[in-house]
């Protein structure tokens, strides 16, 4: 099923005369320059017509996102791939510079999208807006770092589908602009967003992080020599999506099994070890590893503020052996191995940034392997961003679609203290993984 498109347009910063501003990639940012774009799609229950959409919801949203802008000045810019490669990457933004916009309309049924169960994976991206191509000035490539698309399903909802390049921002950086978009499309303006948020407004001073090392340098020689390629929707997928909630009672029974210290480390877990259980189980000395990310915010030293817009994620690689977790003690293990990375590295102010050098290195060393990724977390919860319609119906993280094994994670809506796990997996493998899921659970 497909969407019809009724308009696109570009939204500029309401930003009278914004000057030039040029923000420089650390290295957080530019180990990111060739991943694929950060996926997003947020649904709304709005049950409006087409005429309702149009004359009075695409203009409020419009108007929202060009004020939001004015405080968000590279979302409406384009990453700089410089030619000269003695110069660094960057991003740029100079007044004329806008977001592109989609606005469509589905027929699709918006009861089946947003539910739990199994669903073709290829039918959600007539919902995401394509990044705009990327264009040549005369001493770099010029790359769009955001894209939207607005979605109505008449009668029924509303997708805000939103694409970005990871060098804009990480999950922090991006759910903050969203939630400023919101609560500014929710309230009419942004004076009264102002007066409330003047203290937390996005700071996008690269000084913030330190880097006497000259990482940056050392990332940009490896990068620079890897051929900048436009992006594309990884269609047809061959897979279906499908969301397992963890209610708080859930999370409760797997902590005390393995005293696991946070529901992270406990829903991370069970989630590792269920994939294990439910995959190829030869070899049971392969190594799998779970990637861990973190917001280093906070977490170094000197500490790089709340408001700080950028990348500063740190990852973690917890290792168990395939045997070990896909056997009767497979849960504890992961918890442990997870619990552990976590403990020693990510809480560690000496350890977290230690051999950031190699950072490159080290997720090369990981190709070829068994690797269960993740992305979002309950802690920047998209959910929350209510532009007027009340807290979103679901999330659906389309770009772990494109990886090898990832995970979304999210709070749960419908319960309480829970957790949602999003999955896209093949078919046949998402039944073995949902067979486990719910028989491991019901064995607490």
């Amino acid at each position: 099923m497909t969407s019809t498109l009724l308009e696109t347009c570009r939204i500029p910063s309401a930003a009278a005369a914004a000057e030039e501003l040029s923000v420089p990639l650390s290295f957080f940012d530019i180990k990111w320059l060739h991943f694929h774009p950060l996926r997003r799609l947020l649904f709304y229950d709005h049950p409006c017509s087409k005429p309702q959409f149009l004359s009075t919801v695409v203009p409020q949203l419009k108007h929202s996102l060009s004020l939001t802008l004015q405080h968000y000045l590279p979302v409406a810019g384009n990453l700089l791939y410089p030619s000269d490669t003695e110069k660094m990457p960057r991003l740029r933004y100079v007044a004329g510079d806008s977001v592109p916009v989609t606005v469509a309309e589905s027929a699709a049924d918006f009861e089946t999208l947003t539910g739990n169960h199994a669903r073709d994976a290829d039918q959600f991206y007539a919902f995401l807006p394509p990044m705009p191509p990327i264009e040549e000035e005369s001493d770099c490539k010029v790359v769009p770092v955001f894209a939207v698309q607005v979605t109505l399903f008449p009668g029924a909802g509303i997708c805000i589908g939103l694409s970005n390049h990871h060098c804009l921002g990480d999950a922090r950086s991006i759910v903050g602009f969203m939630s400023a978009w919101a609560e500014i499309n929710r309230i009419g303006g942004d004076q009264e967003f102002l007066s409330k948020h003047s203290d937390s407004l996005p700071n996008f001073d690269r000084s913030f992080i330190t880097d006497p090392n000259k990482i940056d340098a050392i990332f940009w020689k490896v990068m620079r020599n890897i051929p900048l390629k436009a992006s594309s929707f990884p269609l047809p997928t061959n897979r279906v999506r499908s969301t397992f909630i963890l209610h708080k009672s859930d999370i409760g029974k797997l902590k005390s099994a393995v005293a696991a210290p946070s529901s992270f480390v406990a829903a991370a877990a069970y989630v590792w070890s269920c994939m294990v259980k439910s995959g190829d189980k030869s070899d049971g000395d392969a190594p799998e590893l779970f990637i861990i990310p973190a917001d280093a915010r906070g977490r170094t030293e000197p500490p790089v503020p709340a408001n700080y817009f950028g990348n500063c994620i740190v990852s973690g690689v917890a290792r168990a052996e395939r045997g070990e977790l896909a056997a009767e003690g497979g849960f504890a293990a992961a918890a442990e191995a997870i619990g552990g990375e976590i403990e020693r590295k990510l809480n560690n102010r000496d350890e977290i940034l230690k051999g950031a050098e190699n950072w490159l290195s080290d997720i090369w060393k990981c190709f070829g392997m068994s690797v269960l990724g993740i992305s979002g977390s309950p802690k920047f919860d998209l959910l929350n961003a209510d532009f007027g319609w009340g807290r979103a119906r679901k999330l659906e993280v389309l770009s772990i679609d494109g990886e090898n094994y990832s995970m979304s994670l999210c709070n749960s809506r419908d319960s309480d203290g829970g957790l949602e796990v999003g999955l896209s997996l093949p078919r046949e493998r998402m039944e073995a993984f949902a067979a486990v899921f719910a028989d491991e659970l019901a064995k607490m």
